[in-house]
């Protein structure tokens, strides 16, 4: 039986992808801020007769990459399936942004997500069996003005996932970049981004359908999976886009709703 650790396990995409790896009957490793709500999903997902550890984190806290790290070695679960899913972005101009929070992004998004990837690389490698998917998104592909540092991270996310899913051909490991367009969990509200045209009164995608979307790419070794038809196209638009365009149509996506 495998085993699968995925961050932001509480909510959204990653409560969906933990219910899709149980279902699989595969062991769970369920990190996240909230252990109540990790507790309660550790219970459901138990039905399934698998094991699920709850370890309650903050991955924005310097260390705390290391710390998941090392439960894992200290209760001597190898690590199959490595899922960077938490994150959360910042809706506003950056002038007049909160800089801790900016940090925090930063931390969780781009430093966690670097960290976990490189401590259980090894161990990967090494069983010559190992898939790791990193949760970026559509905004990787562009600037994104009031949202400069969340789309900056996205950007990281991708480059260094296909960087090192370059590095690790022939090694049994793959490296997979999801890329979702706006969906509906509770990522908008969380980056107080619900009043945006980019959200506001649009059906999304559900957190389940971008999941077994996600879950198929990592299966498959996909390097760079972008969920939903217009995403791929406006993906691919953008390489034929004068850059100056491409920041005057995004901010006019993002403004809010009037």
């Amino acid at each position: 039986m495998k085993t699968a650790l995925i961050t932001g396990a509480s909510n959204g995409i990653g409560l969906e992808l933990a219910k899709i790896f149980a279902k699989r009957k595969n062991n769970l490793v369920l990190v996240a801020r909230n252990e109540k709500i990790l507790q309660d999903l550790a219970v459901e997902l138990r039905l399934e007769g698998i094991m699920v550890h709850v370890l309650s984190k903050d991955l924005s806290l310097p260390d705390a990459a290391k710390e998941v790290f090392d439960f894992c070695n200290t209760n001597s679960i190898d690590v199959d399936y490595l899922i960077n899913n938490a994150g959360f972005g910042d809706f506003g101009f950056f002038s007049v942004s909160d800089w801790n929070k900016q940090l925090q992004m930063i931390n969780l998004n781009i430093i966690a997500l670097t960290q976990l990837t490189r401590l259980f690389l090894t161990g990967m490698i090494q069983r010559k069996y190992g898939k790791i998917l990193n949760l970026a998104s559509t905004a990787a592909f562009q600037p994104g003005p009031t949202m400069s540092v969340y789309y900056a991270t996205k950007a990281y996310v991708l480059h260094f996932s296909e960087a090192i899913s370059n590095e690790l051909e022939g090694t049994g490991v793959t490296v997979t970049a999801l890329c979702p367009g706006a969906t509906e969990s509770g990522f908008q509200k969380a980056s107080a981004l619900e009043d945006s045209k980019l959200v506001k009164g649009k059906k999304l995608p559900s957190s389940q359908e971008v999941a077994e979307f996600g879950y198929k790419a990592l299966m498959t070794g996909k390097v760079v999976a972008i969920h939903g038809l217009m995403n791929k196209l406006l993906v691919t638009s953008v390489r034929f886009s004068p850059r100056s365009l491409i920041r005057k149509v995004v901010r006019k996506m993002q403004d809010k709703a009037s």
